[in-house]
Order: C-alpha cells, then structure tokens, then sequence
C-alpha cells in the first residue's frame, strides 16, 4: 500500500510517499501558481508510475480565491430588512485608531443581495414564507444578467428553524440546475448573523473554484484509488464532501503542517509545543497543547470572517522569498511582498533583483551556493550579494556611506525573526500560555534556521528540528484522520439545564456525525461564555452534566484570560460533534534521499554579526546520538530544508532522526 500526501506551497509543491513497510520516499518540485495543479501532476510524476493507495491533498485554491478575490459571481439571499447585513459588519475595526481605514469589500456585490419577505425569532415564524414569495424570490434570482455563478441563503434564525431556507433552497436548486446553492443552516447552524452570513457567501463563492479544482486532479483516478482533501481543522474529506464543504478548505495547507509537528512532537515525547512553518511567501505559527493541535472557529481570510473550525493559525509575511525594504520613514521592512515561485528570490537566478529572506542566508553563509536548493535550485550567491548591495546603498543613503552587505543580510533576518516571535506571541502569551516551558518546532524549507533565534526571543530553551522539515506539510496530510465537525446551537443558562437537556442537544449531531463518517471516533464540544460576554470558551463534554460543565468552563477560562468569577452563571451558547476515523500512522522518521549534503566546515556569519566556523551535518542522515552533542555554531544540511545550531546552542539527535537543540 502507498500512501501520499502533497502539499502545495508557494514556492515548492512538496510530495511524501509512505509505503507499508514503513519506507519513505520526498519529492519536491517548483510550484505552479498559474495553475496549482500542474505542480501536483509534476510532483507524482516524479514518484514514477506506481499506483497510489491514498492520495491526501492539502491545497491553496481556496485560500488564493480569498486573497485575490477570484471566486463567483454570488448573490445573496437575505431576510428583507438585512439586505445590508455584510456591509454593516461588527464595530471592530483591524487599525483601531485608522478612522478613515476601509474594510474589505464583501464577496458580494450590494445589486446582487435580494431581500426575501419573511421573518423568523427566536421561537418560530413571525412572517411566513409564502409560496408566492418563493416564486418571486426564484424569478429575480433567474432574471439577474449576467446569471449568478453561485447561490447563498442566510435567513434570520435559520440555526434554529430552517423550514423557510428549506424551501428556498429546494426551489432554487430546482430552477438553476447545476448553479450552487448553499444554505447558512447547512453550512454553518450557530448564532451570529453576521458570521453566519459571511460565512455562507464564502461557501457560495467558492464552490465553483474548488469543485473544478477538485474535478481535475479526479482525472488522476486511473492512477490513484482514493482522493482526500485536507480541511482546516486537520482532518481530510472525500472530493464530494469537500465540493461541498468549499469553505472549510480555507486553511487546507497550513493545517497539515500541524498535524504533522504533532506526530514528530508524539516521536520524541513532547506533547506541548509551538510550530512554526516557514516557507516561500508566509510563515505559520501554531500551538499543540497536550498533543492535540488548537482548534477554533477560523478569524478572518483575505478580510473575510469564518467562523468554521480550523486549526489555529497565524500567518505573517516572512517566508524566505519575503522581500526586504526601507520604509518611508528609512526602517528596514521585510514582507508583506514577496518574490513567490516566479522569479523568486534574486539567488533563484530566474529574473528576481530584489533581496529576499533567503538571499541575506546564503549570504551569511548558512546557505550552500553548491548544493541545488530542494535538489533542483542552484544558489547564486552573486546574484544575492547584488541584491543586498543595492539594499545597503538605499540604507547608507549612497555608496560613500553604504552598509556591509553582512550587517544587511543579519538585519534583514533579525527583522525577520521579530516578525515570527509576534505571531509565536499571539498563538500563545496572548492567550495565556507561557511558551518557556514548551518546546519550539520549526520546519518548512527555512524554519530550522531561525529556530534557535525564535526559541531565545520566545525565552525557550528546547528546539526539536524534525529529520525532513521541508516536507513535514505533506507528512502530516499522509497521516492526518478523517475527520467531521457537526455544529448546532443551543442557548441556555447550564443552571435551567439537566443532563437529558444536554444529551438532547448533542442527539442530532450524533447522528450526522454517524451518518457522515460511521465507525468514527466522536468527541463531543460545548462553547461556552458567562451571561453577558461576548466571546467563548470551546470546552469538552465528558459527560452530561452542567455542574462539570461549568466548572470545566471556569477552569479554561481562567487559564485563557486570567479570571473566572465563581458566582456570574454561565451559559451553554453552541454544540459541536468531531468524528475522527484515524489512519495507520506515519513514521516521521528517515526517508530515501536523491542526494546527501557534503559535511564538513564552513565559514558562516551569526546574526549578531560574528564571523565564526560551522561544522556541517546531513540532517535526517545522522545516527543517533547516544550521548553525544552536536556543538553550536552548525548547519543541520538536508536535501529537503537546512538548519542552523547557533553558538551557545547543543543538539542531540534523536532515534527517529530530528535534532533536539537544548541551550548550554
């Protein structure tokens, strides 16, 4: 059996087959952001032609629609008096004090959003839906020119009575044939209209990008026996279920990676971890807290709010083809552009001129110009210094009075490490977690090099490096679970609650869950808040209880924010059902490799400035340690990422292959 994960990046598509012997094969290859596909197709010809058992994908089609607003045509269905629900949004504003910043535009165009004559509260219908206004509501949705690529309904109250949705749905589909129709109740049946709303037009607007995405890479059927998407909150659907659950593919990508640290963290007996994934054009950090990955509704992608579960996840502009620049006011700035796959950074030797993150490290030595970046890219360390040549002139104001190209190239990663600290933060000191007694994993292609300057800026003393971390995406899609969330809502006092109150509520979903994904693992959830707060806790529910309930709530709440008063009462607010089906594990161990570094010495630059010799050793490759340490300075050379152990840093290498960094 062969089981393979690919990952499309922004630089790489990267490729992991695990067979059931448990040998491993890596593939990486130059992504096609022109077409995503192409970089897949290319990456399982390079496996050759053997059948695939299980073919598990992570892609950013999805995401890219989002961010560069190229999904359909949507027009939105809406309660008559809400027809300007997503113009009006939440009073939050991302600059606080930016007045006159503006919002991202909704996915919809203010013409194409039909108000419906009916009305639901809380405890039923206010206004019926009438047959009349059905047929009315179908017509103007048919008679719109140019005809809508994609349909979306969020009504009032549809989480709790979604009879009138029900039945413009039914009569919509009927009319528009193959024209998607997607319904707040079936995307997303909790409370928030807002949420909700934007939500649904994002399901709609992307149903037609993802589906045909998913149609073409169908086309590899003859070669592959099973198809699985990754979704956001780290587990894969079948390409129906993904067509149809668009929205969820949001955070595809990124997930797997996460998923992936956890089973290396798993390996080495760390169960508390941050990971941070640093690749072409982004970087993603995350946090594992007792083994399992962080989930929650998803915040915002591309300036558009989801509130479906995902993984926690936060991205900023510093991957290694991030470019580095003075601003205005004459400080140096890396990201948020970036030079991509095409040309990529200026050492791509393909066209860039601008300097990157990856230029100022193969300038600073940890980089080597003579070994193929991902076995296919050769560095051209000319071609870098140019770039950080003209950098340093705009710095010093001229060339009389220009910076060494060295003190760039370390303020370029320095700033760049700054950046990556601020999203660690995020994912875990704002949130009430100290990470000094965590454990730092960093992968992708340029992770592992700044994992020791994160770890020092963070306060950490561990490092684990995985043996393959340029890959560890793709890995972790091989073996991440099948996976369904079932959400509902129910809100009450857990006071006015008794545990037939509570089993109720979790019936339905259950049985959704069962249906969806049977013989799965179910793992019940509560969100849960104190009366009058605005925001919740995701908590589990052991059992049906509201006394351990809200005593489970209390205790995380503490642990988040700080505080939990004993005496507010709480309330049960949503009801959430995950079905896992997990798959055979995949060692995250060593793989075969196409070429092997050179190890020795080299002379390197730290990124306090300090020139110094750096042993050199092939990462993935080492035995292990058995008491022996590997000294800082050194570089950790794979085929797939490099890695890099500063001064005052030790490693050891683990059995299964990843480095363990410790500071002396």
């Amino acid at each position: 059996m062969i089981r393979v994960g690919v990952d499309v990046g922004g630089t790489f598509t990267d490729l992991v087959a695990v067979r059931t012997d448990g040998t491993i094969e890596l593939r990486k290859v130059a992504s096609t952001p022109q077409d995503p596909s192409l970089g897949l197709f290319r990456a399982l010809e390079a496996l050759g032609s053997q059948t695939i058992d299980v073919l598990v994908h992570g892609t950013t089609v999805a995401t890219n629609a989002l961010l560069e607003r190229r999904g359909a045509r949507v027009v939105l269905v809406t309660t008559a008096g809400f027809e300007d629900l997503l113009w009006l949004r939440r009073q939050d504003r991302a600059a606080l004090y930016d007045l006159a910043r503006d919002h991202p535009p909704p996915l919809v165009a203010r013409v194409d959003v039909i108000g419906v004559r009916e009305r639901m509260g809380p405890q039923g219908a206010v206004l019926p839906l009438t047959t009349a206004e059905v047929t009315r509501v179908t017509n103007a949705v048919r008679a719109l020119a140019p005809p809508p690529e994609a349909v979306a309904i969020s009504l009032l109250f549809s989480f709790r009575h979604p009879v009138h949705e029900r039945s413009l749905a039914a009569a919509l589909r009927a009319a528009l044939g193959d024209v998607p129709v997607a319904a707040s109740h079936e995307v997303l049946p909790v409370f928030r209209e807002y949420e909700r709303t934007s939500t649904t037009t994002a399901e709609a607007y992307l149903r037609p990008a993802v589906g045909e995405y998913i149609a073409k890479i169908a086309t590899l059927s003859e070669r592959i026996d099973s198809l699985r998407i990754m979704t956001s909150s780290g587990g894969t659907l079948d390409p129906e279920q993904a067509t149809r659950r668009a929205a969820s593919l949001a955070l595809s990508g990124p997930a797997g990676g996460v998923v992936g640290a956890r089973l290396v963290g798993e390996a080495v007996d760390a169960r508390d971890l941050l990971t941070l994934d640093m690749g072409g054009t982004s970087a993603d950090a995350s946090l594992v807290t007792g083994g399992v990955a962080l989930t929650e509704g998803a915040d915002a992608v591309g300036g558009v709010p989801l509130a479906l579960p995902a993984i926690l996840i936060e991205t900023v502009s510093a991957g290694g083809g991030s470019i580095a620049a003075v601003d205005e006011g004459g400080a140096l700035r890396v990201g948020p552009r970036s030079a991509g796959a095409e040309p990529g950074p200026a050492c791509y030797g393909r066209g860039g001129t601008e300097p990157t993150v990856t230029d100022a490290c193969l300038a600073l030595g940890w980089l080597d110009p003579d070994y193929p970046l991902a076995d296919t890219v050769r560095l051209d360390r000319a071609a870098a210094e140019r770039a950080l040549a003209s950098l340093a002139r705009g710095i010093g104001g001229g060339d009389r009075h220009s910076r060494d190209i060295c003190d760039v190239a370390t303020g370029i990663v320095q700033v760049a490490t700054a950046v990556m600290a601020r999203a660690l933060k995020r994912v875990s000191v704002a949130r009430g977690i100290d990470p000094r007694g965590m454990a730092l994993l960093p992968f992708g292609g340029a992770g592992p090099l700044f994992g020791c300057a994160l770890a020092d800026a963070l306060g950490m003393s561990r490092v684990i490096i995985p043996p393959h971390p340029g890959v560890l995406s793709a890995m972790g899609l091989a073996s991440a679970p099948e996976r369904v969330d079932v959400l509902g809502s129910m809100h009450r006092r857990l006071a006015e609650l008794d545990a037939t109150a509570i089993s109720h509520a979790f019936e339905p979903l259950v049985l959704a869950a069962r249906t969806a994904l049977p013989d799965a693992i179910l793992t019940r959830f509560a969100d849960c808040r104190f009366v009058g707060q605005g925001y919740e806790v995701t908590v589990p529910v052991l059992r049906d209880d509201p006394a351990l309930l809200a005593a489970a709530f209390r205790s995380a709440h503490k642990a988040r924010h700080g505080h939990a008063d004993p005496e507010q009462p709480v309330e049960l607010v949503n009801v959430r059902v995950v079905a896992e089906r997990p798959v055979r594990a995949m060692p995250p161990g060593r793989a075969t490799r196409t070429a092997t570094p050179n190890p020795g010495r080299r002379a390197i630059v730290t990124r306090d400035g300090k020139r110094v010799r750096a042993d050199v050793w092939p990462l993935g490759e080492m035995p292990s340690s058995n008491g022996r340490h590997l000294n800082g300075p050194a570089i950790l050379a794979g085929a797939d990422a490099t890695g890099l152990i500063e001064p005052g840093w030790r490693g050891v290498v683990h059995p299964s292959g990843a480095v363990i960094l410790e500071r002396i």
